[in-house]
């Protein structure tokens, strides 16, 4: 595991790292952006939100972090609290720039998992009462192969091509010596 996106539950994150060691924590940009937007009247939030998303806009990690810079910088007179929230969480909401740009899109949020628990829950709510555990379990199950089988074949959430650049480690020569370096996935 290399990576896990999520909202910014303390006790989540605690979890994670506690379980998962080593790998790399995302805030999700879709909740960071609510929790942005809750800070500013309702007159300046769609201003706000476009320059917050400029962050996740550009086409390098380098661009990311000097893009995160301005926009914090801008914000900074009219926005303190925002500004500040931007500065405190740039480790988070940015750690999807470590891993190859291909991937960005679906990383920088945990939109999918919230989507397959909103189809789950509208399935279930048809259902209403199940009357034993494994209904449901079968229906959960179902829902989650059907997933399973459109992910696999017809709209692929990642290329496995893409995804086995991220398992390939690094080789970095340093004064003559063949060395090898965990990729920058691994940097948490």
């Amino acid at each position: 595991m290399k990576l896990v996106i999520s909202d910014s539950h303390k006790g989540l994150v605690s979890a994670i790292e506690a379980v998962l060691p080593g790998a790399a924590w995302q805030r999700c940009r879709t909740h960071f952006m609510r929790n942005v937007l809750c800070r500013v009247p309702k007159s300046a939030q769609p201003f706000v939100a476009t320059l917050v998303r400029t962050i996740f806009a550009q086409p390098s990690a380098e661009e990311v972090a000097a893009q995160l810079a301005r926009v914090v910088e801008q914000l900074e007179d009219r926005f303190p609290d925002v500004a500040t929230m931007l500065e405190d969480a740039a480790a988070d909401i940015t750690a999807f720039s470590t891993f190859p740009t291909a991937h960005w899109r679906q990383i920088w949020s945990n939109n999918p998992q919230e989507r397959l628990n909103r189809e789950i829950r509208r399935r279930s709510d048809v259902v209403g009462i199940f009357p034993n555990r494994e209904s449901i379990i079968r229906l959960v199950g179902s829902v989650l192969s059907e997933q399973h089988d459109e992910w696999q074949v017809s709209r692929r959430y990642m290329s496995i091509e893409s995804l086995e650049k991220t398992m390939q480690p690094m080789l970095v020569v340093q004064d003559g010596l063949d060395q090898e370096v965990v990729p920058a996935l691994m940097a948490g």
